[in-house]
């Protein structure tokens, strides 16, 4: 069925009258058209409401103008990252996102149509800055204790992000993530190039998995508090690296 033919009215009216349908749906439309007919350089926004049967017509100069992000997905990112240290994963929202970031509560939408998209998003990020934190510590020791080194700077990074390394490794995000998928392999390949130096080719594989497993499995022991029992709770990078050398036989 053909909605009715476009109708002009005047939000401010009912500016008073919060409990009528037309300021609520009003209420409804700075949130979903304003910030596209703003960005747009449109003067007007035309919404449709199924509550009151009209097309109406709003003057985006009368509607809050939202703030503008320069970077809007990663400033959705960083406010879900904020929200994720505070609190249970469960209990977020792409509302409460938006919430934090500043923005209306229907713009995260352009970037991350669910909850699921935008958790893989924030699970890209870790992959990406775990990359960063391997690369870093490769380049910086001498070929012989470069292994040794990655294994300390992944722990470090588990340790000193817990919340993010946990959804990182969690359980696989529904739905199909190329670029999550991407990042974490690239993030793995540092390990894989340094053991190429070390490893013949065909060993190369089983060789990356094994440390790969180790390394993570003492990030995961720490982090649940397992290694209290051996007097490890809090460690350094002075322990983390004895521990590790200790368990590869790199000493």
């Amino acid at each position: 069925m053909k909605p009715p033919p476009p109708r002009t009215t005047n939000l401010f009216p009912f500016a008073d009258k919060p409990d009528s349908c037309l300021f609520r749906f009003a209420r409804d439309a700075s949130s979903l058209g304003a910030d596209e007919a703003l960005a747009a350089g449109q003067s007007r926004v035309y919404v449709y409401s199924e509550h009151i049967g009209v097309m109406i017509t709003l003057s985006t100069s009368k509607l809050p103008q939202p703030y503008h992000h320069g970077d809007l997905r990663s400033a959705l990112v960083g406010a879900a990252l904020e929200l994720l240290e505070e609190g249970d994963i469960e209990k977020l929202s792409l509302r409460a996102v938006a919430r934090r970031a500043g923005v209306s509560a229907m713009a995260p939408y352009r970037h991350y149509p669910d909850k699921e998209a935008l958790l893989a998003a924030v699970a890209q990020r870790g992959f990406d800055g775990l990359r960063t934190a391997l690369a870093d510590a490769d380049s910086a020791s001498p070929p012989d204790e470069a292994l040794l080194a990655q294994g300390t700077a992944y722990v470090r990074y588990a340790l000193d992000n817990q919340i993010l390394f946990r959804l990182m490794f969690g359980p696989p995000r529904r739905g199909d993530h190329c670029d999550l998928r991407a990042s974490s392999q690239t993030a793995f390949s540092v390990l894989m190039r340094r053991v190429e130096h070390e490893t013949r080719p065909a060993d190369v594989q089983a060789r990356a998995l094994g440390y790969w497993s180790l390394v993570h499995g003492l990030a995961m022991l720490i982090l649940d508090g397992q290694t209290a029992v051996v007097g490890i709770q809090t460690p350094d990078n002075s322990t983390i690296q004895h521990t590790l050398a200790g368990m590869l036989d790199l000493r």
